[in-house]
């Protein structure tokens, strides 16, 4: 084992850093002129209500006069150095209007007091305990009558954990808080989002992600010494040998992941969306199309506060993105260009008008209830409410020929079928794969061609015709599985994916390296793509084995989404069973902890998909 930095890449990769900014310095360049100061910095420690004091960083704007309001971020990841007093990028149509920039690091980070727990569990109401929502809450209301020349209000803001921590605080707001901007936030991360897709593992984030978290304070990054993540992963084993071996109870949320592989009383205790009431304070919910980490907790507690909001407070904005990309031009997928800068449009003429009038008292107030910057189009849809309205729930049917077709689902009782092998599972991206930070490959893996897996024996595939016209989907999209397993247990991942024509763009130059293999020609977009695990088909909360060889439904849900699929499109789905290693390997044969399963366990199994399978598309009209 090898230490490294972790958090370092991470903070940068979520404050909006460039790819230039993530690589290493090169001899022949000179040291940067330092940055013009524009804001003075100071640091202090904040108590809470239990004693414990967090490590907090105000920055005041020098060319602002006045009361000015506070901008707050939580965050595990570390807070602004004493030579951060220059001009702040990702904020850069914000900074005009002045703003008293505070960062906090949470309890048992850096050098702030405390435990970092992870947990997400509220105090019951009336309780004298601590948590996430009670220490946003004292320190706003420790800023408010302690940071000179403010005006009173608070904002808060932040992308991923940062993210969670602005939306914790909803649940207990501060009256002093204003406007608040959850960006890739959670709500249940056994449902989705950084641990787990549906309660199956996601492996290789959560020990690349976990570690540094909990290990050390300071970020210290677990490195397995291989060049391919695929291949260490593959030799770990059981998931428990990644506790007993290697991190030896140093990360006390994975320990607790290994001991609770079913929805239990543990992680329901901390689906912290049920505490909140009506929604007070204006928000502002921000979600990526293709969030490698965190895509489905910014919608749902969006959905929460969507059903009591009688001022039309709360919003919702979409986009192509991948996590946190909006922070930054947002002009491309990785090596998939977008038309247009969705990720500055978005800071400049949604972001900052929404603080600018909540914080400020100056602009039009926001009217709108949801934007999107709609993929396959590329422009930007205002929806008078989210969902849309307007759609039609049109099923997609994937036929025993290998077709896809909205006229119906054929021949009842055919099936195509694949052999599953736990020794030889799908990797979710190319090999060799590299380590989750500060690999950008990480960061576009969900917009990656999925040429590469297309001529597995083990990933099915179904096709449409190309389409006539262009097809608009908006909104909620799921698969349904008509399928079986010769095992006890099973995953089924499904995507959906955009295929573009052949002459998309014209031919690359074959004189310069590598640009062939990167056009759009019969790219393969997916557009979405998710995992069910068998054994929680029934009951999240209890698994039990499947029954062999038995055709049954399988639920897949596929989340939010807006997109054209394009005239001379076509749509394709795949279906494999492995997807690894994003997601831990199922053993193909039921053992009540999944995690604890013994090398025996892992057996080959036939899968079969058949007819009745499909995809149910909003469609809008």
């Amino acid at each position: 084992m090898m230490l490294g930095r972790a958090l370092t890449g991470m903070a940068l990769l979520l404050a909006g850093a460039s790819a230039g900014s993530l690589a290493g310095a090169r001899p022949q360049q000179a040291a940067p002129a330092a940055p013009q100061a524009r804001y003075s910095y100071s640091q202090v420690m904040v108590p809470m209500r239990d004693g414990t004091r967090l490590q907090t960083v105000i920055r005041r704007p020098l060319d602002k006069q006045g009361p000015l309001p506070i901008l707050l971020q939580r965050s595990p990841y570390g807070v602004p150095p004493a030579s951060a007093v220059g001009r702040e990028r990702s904020l850069e149509f914000m900074e005009p209007d002045g703003y008293i920039l505070v960062h906090q690091n949470m309890r048992g980070r850096f050098e702030s007091e405390g435990s970092f727990t992870m947990s997400m569990a509220l105090q019951p109401q009336g309780a004298q305990g601590v948590d996430e929502a009670t220490d946003a809450y004292d320190t706003i209301d420790w800023l408010v009558k302690n940071v000179p020349a403010n005006n009173g209000r608070v904002g808060m803001m932040g992308v991923s954990y940062p993210g969670y921590a602005a939306a914790v605080a909803l649940a207990r707001p501060h009256p002093a808080l204003k406007a608040v901007s959850p960006q890739a936030a959670w709500n249940d991360w056994w449902i989705n989002d950084d641990l787990h897709r549906y309660g199956a593992m996601r492996l290789s984030y959560a020990t690349d992600w976990l570690y540094p978290l909990q290990n050390n304070k300071q970020g210290e990054s677990f490195e397995t010494g291989a060049y391919d993540s695929y291949e260490w992963f593959l030799k770990l084993g059981p998931i428990e040998n990644l506790d007993k071996r290697h991190f030896k109870g140093s990360v006390p949320q994975l320990t607790q992941m290994i001991e609770h592989p079913d929805y239990d009383s543990f992680w329901k205790g901390q689906h912290w969306t049920d505490r909140l009431g009506r929604s007070t304070v204006p928000t502002l919910h921000v979600a990526g199309f293709w969030d490698q980490e965190d895509p489905l907790g910014s919608w749902k507690i969006y959905e929460k506060m969507e059903a009591d909001d009688p001022a039309n407070n709360n919003m919702i904005v979409g986009g192509p993105w991948a996590h946190g990309s909006w922070r930054q031009a947002a002009s491309d997928l990785g090596h998939f260009p977008i038309p247009g800068t969705s990720g500055t449009d978005f800071r400049r003429d949604i972001e900052a008008p929404f603080f600018r009038y909540w914080l400020h008292g100056k602009g039009p107030k926001p009217g709108f209830e949801a934007k999107m910057f709609q993929s396959g189009s590329w422009t930007w849809k205002s929806y008078r409410k989210w969902p849309a309205p307007g759609t039609t729930a049109t099923a997609l049917y994937l036929r025993a020929d290998g077709s896809l077709s909205f006229e119906g689902a054929g021949d009842a009782g055919q099936c195509r079928e694949f052999v599953s092998d736990p020794a030889n599972p799908v990797p979710f991206r190319e090999r060799p794969i590299s380590p989750t930070y500060p690999s950008l490959e990480w960061r576009w893996w969900e917009a990656a061609d999925q040429r590469f897996v297309e001529n597995r024996p083990d990933v099915l595939s179904w096709t449409s015709a190309p389409l006539e016209k262009d097809l608009t989907v908006t909104g909620d999209v799921a698969a349904t599985l008509m399928a079986s397993t010769s095992g006890t247990d099973s995953d089924m991942v499904v995507k959906l994916i955009d295929v573009y024509p052949d002459d998309a763009e014209p031919t690359p130059s074959p004189t310069q390296m590598g640009n062939y293999a990167k056009s759009l020609n019969g790219y393969r977009l997916p557009i979405a793509m998710e995992v069910r695990r068998g054994r929680w088909l029934d009951d999240w909360s209890t698994a039990k084995p499947l029954v062999p060889n038995q055709v049954r439904a399988w639920d897949v849900p596929l989340r939010d989404h807006d997109h054209v699929f394009k005239a001379g499109h076509r749509i394709m789905v795949q279906v494999q069973s492995s997807w690894f290693p994003v997601i831990d390997r199922n053993p193909q044969k039921f053992v009540p902890n999944i995690y604890k399963a013994k090398p025996e366990d892992f057996v080959k199994a036939t899968q079969r998909v058949c007819t009745g399978s499909k995809v149910t598309l909003p469609v809008m009209r």
